[in-house]
């Protein structure tokens, strides 16, 4: 976690007229409400339109977002919180989550924001989570890269 290469934070966006769903997990409340506040700055400093949706656990992302993106969304921030644990458990979902959600994105031609934290333990997580005295703000992160990308890819296809 180093945050060497981090892009640094260009001119603010308008993104006006986004609509843009956050699905988060349920899991560890702290980083979880972390993440989704971080989204939430980004959001409305972007001017975007955007509600919260909640599933279970990362598991589920990836088809809450296609089904959102589906309905109509320009784009998804999905946020989960995986802690390593002494069972390959966490490899599975970890893959699963992150597999899907790039299936998504593909499929339906629209932003996925990648808010999953893939930790060691809970304090990586605190670390990230853009809480009072996190190193980084991966919430933040996530929104805005969908945010920028949603509108590139309105840029792209001319409109």
């Amino acid at each position: 976690m180093s945050g060497k290469g981090a892009p640094q934070a260009g001119a603010p966006v308008d993104a006006t007229g986004l609509e843009v769903v956050v699905i988060a997990g349920t899991w560890h409340d702290e980083i979880s409400d972390g993440l989704i506040a971080g989204s939430q700055r980004a959001l409305d400093a972007a001017g975007a339109t955007w509600r919260l949706v909640r599933v279970p656990g990362s598991f589920e992302l990836p088809v809450a977002a296609k089904t959102a993106l589906e309905a109509g969304a320009d784009a998804v921030v999905a946020l989960g919180v995986i802690i390593r644990g002494g069972t390959p458990h966490f490899e599975f979902v970890s893959s699963a989550a992150t597999d899907g959600l790039t299936r998504v994105a593909l499929d339906t031609g629209k932003p996925v924001g990648f808010g999953v934290l893939t930790l060691d333990d809970e304090a990586q997580g605190i670390a990230r989570a853009g809480l009072p005295g996190s190193m980084e703000d991966k919430g933040y992160e996530a929104a805005d890269a969908a945010v920028r990308t949603a509108l590139v890819l309105r840029e792209l296809r001319g409109e």
